[in-house]
């Protein structure tokens, strides 16, 4: 008989063992935590394979654009990211693990003498050209290409082995081999191969490909194991730093959304998708667009929300429809997406050209203070975006969805500017100058957006509220026990499965994020029924990092907001200064006025902002609000 008395005390033991509790994630922690690490002071510019060509690619195609980015004067704006999606492998092979290249395709690839293949010709090539190199995989075992499009061109070929390109199981080996061995600058990483392989789905069944349980549920946040999936983006990661210790290098993360992304991306990669692909239809950049809009306080320099690629030039963005073209840039500037042209460049016309070569809207997405545009105005037909530049300007973007003429009063207290005074504006698309006191009023054409530079009398002489520096604000915690979809996204039309099934339906995970001038779940901030056109909205349970410019004291008044539920409990809220605690509010509960809280901030770099449960309450947390937050001087 097995002798039962060290079992007992091993028992023993491990009950009288101190707990070892996960880090309390309101502690301060005197530091930014968000994403500092590659290559992203602003969001990334230039052009990917994918729109243009989707895996039909070639050597031919890819210096053919790259030619076009340098010689039509694009480089010199920023577009300078020459990135390869799928569709560039043969195989793995099998007795060493090393990916081979199609060399059909890229024929500078291969080695006379060797099976070995290298892109290293081709990235040389290319950073010739003053430009970088970026290349495609993904994190399972089978690419996007070849799980999920049915006419895919140069799909990889021999053995089911041979053909799990992707990074699962060969993590550090790729990376070395894309960033040490080949020279890429570049890596973009899928999803696909940690999704759409179950055991009981057609493609295995065919014996094409080996199943792989699915840890991401598009359908459901709770069949996600977000966790696992969150652990297999930090392997790359973590490789990424090893062989880049330079760190000259830019990660990019597809994920669509998916996974509670949205929450810890933003600390991880360069690049973080917010959305499934886009395709060349208004309705379709619509539900892109709204899947990273209300994201501002998640992007900062270094990590970029990701609405995918731009589709100018196809489409409902064809030289047929230049004014939802300028829209869809636009936007997509005003919002800090990288700039990725999804075109085939060799077509490009004198009409794309001086819409990707806008210098004047491309410097609001290039923009140093990294913020990305504030909803100031929010409807179904018509929103009002409004930017703080490097320096206290202002851009502002009017917006127009829908496909008839709409009325726009753009206001003074939308851009945070004194109503009493001046404020000129000029037009970024035709150079044209106006000027307005108090409100403007507009009448936008169908899908048409005006975007102009501000400039007037700031509201706040003295400082900055945090609504106008998103980029330097990061949502550390943000109070989201369960992730839930945002029910507030556009549903289009599915290009590639039409009105087929039950139709769209929510699953980007977020909804209840911090957001600028909003309460977490949309509505306006307001506290025992008294509106606050400016504030932080957020959940109980959260800390924000602001990064602090040498302004001496912080200020706002905090409390629940009334879209809570009278039932979710008090809240204290607390000010931290490099991890010192500043000063703290009383436990202030739903129904109760706003109260004052400040604090000295003088000499300090990362203010913290934790809004704490003071009671033990259980349940979903309570919308609270940091309203009229400002640091001054």
């Amino acid at each position: 008989m097995r002798p039962i008395a060290p079992l007992m005390m091993t028992v023993a033991f491990l009950a009288a063992a101190p707990a070892y509790a996960a880090p309390d994630p309101l502690a301060p922690t005197a530091r930014w935590s968000a994403n500092t690490g590659g290559r992203a002071p602003v969001p990334p510019m230039g052009w990917n394979t994918w729109n243009a060509f989707n895996s039909d690619i070639d050597e031919e195609k890819i210096l053919a654009s790259a030619r076009v980015l340098v010689d039509g004067g694009l480089a010199k704006l920023g577009y300078r990211n020459v990135n390869i999606d799928d569709g560039w492998w043969q195989q793995r092979r099998q007795s060493d693990g090393r990916l081979v290249i199609r060399t059909a395709k890229f024929p500078s690839a291969g080695k006379p003498g060797s099976t070995d293949t290298s892109f290293r010709p081709l990235t040389d090539r290319i950073h010739a050209m003053g430009l970088r190199a970026g290349i495609y995989s993904d994190i399972g075992r089978n690419s996007c290409g070849q799980i999920y499009t049915p006419d895919f061109k140069n799909q990889p070929e021999g053995s089911v082995a041979e053909r799990e390109v992707g990074l699962y199981g060969h993590v550090d080996q790729d990376i070395r081999l894309f960033f040490e061995e080949w020279g890429f600058d570049t890596i973009k990483v899928d999803g696909c191969g940690v999704r759409g392989l179950p055991a009981d789905s057609p493609r295995v069944k065919s014996g094409l490909y080996r199943a792989l349980p699915p840890l991401i549920d598009m359908q459901s946040m709770a069949r996600t194991d977000v966790g696992a999936v969150k652990a297999l983006y930090g392997s790359v990661d973590t490789a990424l730093r090893r062989y880049n210790p330079d760190g000259d290098y830019t990660y990019s993360l597809c994920l669509w959304g998916s996974s509670d992304v949205r929450a810890w991306g933003k600390d991880m990669g360069n690049i973080s998708r917010t959305s499934d692909d886009i395709s060349p239809h208004w309705g379709r950049m619509l539900s892109n667009f709204d899947s990273a809009v209300t994201r501002s306080l998640y992007a900062h320099p270094g990590s970029w929300n990701d609405p995918d690629m731009l589709f100018v030039g196809t489409g409902d963005f064809d030289a047929a429809h230049p004014v939802e073209a300028r829209s869809h840039f636009s936007m997509w500037a005003m919002i800090n997406a990288p700039l990725f042209i999804g075109y085939d460049l060799r077509k490009l016309t004198p009409e794309q050209r001086a819409i990707f070569g806008n210098a004047a809207v491309v410097a609001l997405n290039q923009d140093p203070a990294g913020n990305q545009a504030v909803v100031a105005y929010q409807s179904d037909d018509v929103q009002i975006l409004v930017k703080t530049l490097a320096g206290g300007g202002k851009a502002v973007a009017l917006f127009n969805r829908t496909a008839s003429p709409a009325p726009v009063m753009l206001t003074a207290a939308q851009l945070k500017l004194v109503d009493t005074a001046p404020i000129a504006l000029t037009d970024l698309w035709t150079g044209a100058r106006r000027s307005f006191t108090k409100e403007q009023a507009f009448t936008l054409k169908p899908h048409e957006t005006l975007v102009f530079r501000a400039a007037g009398q700031r509201s706040l002489a003295n400082g900055l509220y945090l609504s106008e520096q998103p980029g330097s604000v990061n949502p550390a915690a943000d109070g989201v026990v369960t992730p839930r979809v945002d029910p507030t996204i556009h549903k289009s039309v599915i290009s590639w499965a039409g009105t087929r099934g039950p139709g769209e339906h929510p699953q980007y995970a977020g909804w209840g994020g911090a957001q600028a001038d909003r309460a977490a779940y949309g509505d306006v901030l307001r506290v025992a029924t008294r509106n606050y056109d400016t504030g932080i909205g957020v959940l109980a349970g959260s800390r924000l990092e602001v990064r602090n410019a040498g302004y001496t004291r912080f200020t706002a008044a905090v409390g629940v907001d009334d879209s809570a539920s009278p039932a979710g409990g008090a809240v204290r809220f607390e000010v931290y200064g490099d991890g010192r605690k500043l000063a703290t509010s009383r436990a202030v509960k739903f129904g109760e006025a706003a109260v004052p809280l400040a604090a000295d901030v003088t000499g300090v770099k990362i203010v913290e902002l934790v809004a704490r449960r003071a009671d033990g309450a259980r349940g979903d947390p309570p919308a609270v609000d940091w309203a009229d937050a400002a640091l001054v001087r």
